[in-house]
């Protein structure tokens, strides 16, 4: 059973700072992509930030130079260093990963986590 443990989601006054942590278990293999997306109330789903297994990163422009994205690939963890957040950051915040099973291309959603940013 394949699973996506979120955390580090909170109320953060703006400027400030929070850090999200995924952790993947029950997949056997390594994992492709890992990364982050975000949906605030009454908008779509937005991909926020992508890191493949190599380390080679991806970044929405609303966000790039304020978060940063790593993985430790040893521990199929990935985490989003989110700085200078902004009130439009707020939104529930989806960890997403890719990965083959066999010659399957399977991709999993975790179950988000709340950000939310006061202004």
């Amino acid at each position: 059973q394949v699973q996506l443990v979120e955390s580090g989601g909170g109320l953060v006054q703006a400027g400030g700072s929070l850090r999200l942590s995924c952790a993947a278990s029950g997949i056997i293999g390594s994992i492709n992509v890992m990364g982050w997306s975000s949906q605030a109330p009454g908008k779509q789903r937005e991909l926020v930030a992508v890191i493949t297994s190599g380390g080679s990163t991806n970044y929405a422009d609303s966000v790039k130079g304020r978060f940063t994205i790593s993985r430790d690939n040893a521990k199929n963890t990935v985490y989003l260093q989110m700085n200078s957040l902004k009130p439009e950051d707020t939104g529930v915040y989806y960890c997403y990963v890719q990965y083959y099973s066999g010659s399957y291309n399977v991709e999993r959603w975790g179950q988000g986590t709340q950000v939310t940013v006061s202004s």
